[in-house]
């Protein structure tokens, strides 16, 4: 079963100057243990207010810019173009953030995700998966043991990035009982019957693997999912 959410249909706000989309609407529970998925485009010098997390993992990747970060401690951090970060605490973890340029805008995606397992180690981990790690092949960024030296996260989910040139063609096998999520960060690939562009998603449940080719020079971000999900 395929469910497409394309990307003029997302949820959108503009907040002090920044841009959101949701690909599910704040007030929904979102598609499995995949609770949001939002792009966020920050203009130069912008700022967000300190937000507070609740105990799920959620996923940072910075697609284009730098982002600051500075927690309740004061301590900073720097998140840059290439980079994917998690954060997950029990409790709160407080975080301010501004684009860390004053000339260009940042482009920066988030991925909230229902926490299952134990405690990490630390509430923060970073890594940058170079352009060649993710060229022409699913590179797996996060996964609950840390495979491949991807980022180790408490969901029953595995994610991964990768990037495509024009003709490019990926499979991704998905276990009994598994679910997915495909999301454009740009470009055009052809799924299934349909031709997903720039920010559109898709939601695949009881389907044995995912076929997705590119149309052109392309990105993608790519969820399987531990536990059954409803359509989106």
């Amino acid at each position: 079963m395929i469910s497409l959410r394309r990307s003029s249909e997302r949820h959108h706000e503009r907040v002090m100057g920044q841009e959101f989309w949701f690909s599910f609407d704040p007030s929904a529970s979102g598609f499995g243990s995949l609770l949001a998925l939002v792009e966020n485009r920050i203009p130069p010098g912008a700022g967000t207010e300190s937000r507070s997390r609740n105990g799920d993992d959620v996923m940072t990747y910075v697609h284009e810019g730098t982002l600051a970060q500075e927690d309740g401690k004061g301590r900073t951090t720097m998140v840059q173009s290439g980079e994917f970060q998690r954060t997950s605490a029990e409790g709160h973890l407080r975080l301010s953030e501004r684009n860390a340029s004053e000339s260009n805008w940042a482009h920066v995606f988030r991925i909230v995700m229902q926490a299952f397992g134990p405690d990490l180690d630390t509430s923060l981990e970073q890594r940058r998966f170079t352009i060649a790690e993710r060229r022409g092949i699913l590179r797996i960024v996060a996964s609950p043991d840390g495979r491949k030296g991807s980022l180790r996260i408490r969901a029953d989910a595995l994610l991964y990035s990768s990037l495509l040139r024009i003709g490019q063609h990926l499979v991704h096998a998905l276990a009994p009982g598994h679910s997915a999520w495909l999301q454009v960060v740009h470009g055009e690939i052809a799924y299934a019957d349909f031709v997903l562009y720039s920010g559109d998603g898709a939601s695949i449940g009881n389907e044995p693997s995912i076929s997705f080719r590119a149309l052109g020079d392309a990105e993608i971000l790519l969820l399987d999912l531990g536990h059954s999900a409803v359509s989106a």
